[in-house]
């Protein structure tokens, strides 16, 4: 199963009542803000939906344990560490817990008292234009293995 890293890139003025809807069930309330979502027909619908305000893509395993290193949270704002990590759930690393979410064995928001949203810095150097799609050189959309290079920017 792949995992797709999303990231809101565009704000809430002028935005359709459906879309503004869509954005909230994904979680991605404010920009800069990233979740995890499974390649699942409803998954793709809703980031069909929301390809105007989103950019995502398959996110990697190096990518996701930094990720989670520097901005993951549990309840009270703490960060995730390798020693919450293994007690727990059944990992003993961030590394192998990421290693899991994307191998499919286990779901990022499954995790006991852990936050689903990321609250990303903005990417240095800026995005490439949030008014056009990636393949228009621009940053919404889908843009496949790159979001590793946007999230990295993020970090």
């Amino acid at each position: 199963m792949t995992v797709y890293g999303v990231v809101r890139v565009r704000g809430n003025i002028n935005v359709k009542p459906e879309i503004k809807k869509t954005l909230q069930m994904l979680r991605l309330t404010r920009v800069n803000h990233c979740v995890l979502v499974e390649d699942t027909p409803s998954y793709k619908g809703m980031l069909n939906r929301v390809k105007d305000y989103v950019t995502w893509g398959e996110i990697n395993q190096e990518v996701l344990a930094e990720l989670i290193k520097s901005h993951g949270r549990i309840e009270g704002d703490k960060p995730v560490t390798d020693e919450y990590i293994g007690s727990a759930t059944s990992y003993k690393s961030i590394d192998e817990l990421s290693a899991a979410i994307v191998g499919g064995s286990i779901r990022y928001q499954e995790l006991p008292n852990i936050k689903p949203v990321f609250r990303l810095n903005p990417p240095k150097g800026g995005y490439e234009g949030i008014k056009r799609s990636f393949k228009n050189k621009g940053a919404l959309g889908y843009r496949g293995d790159k979001i590793n290079d946007l999230m990295r920017r993020m970090l």
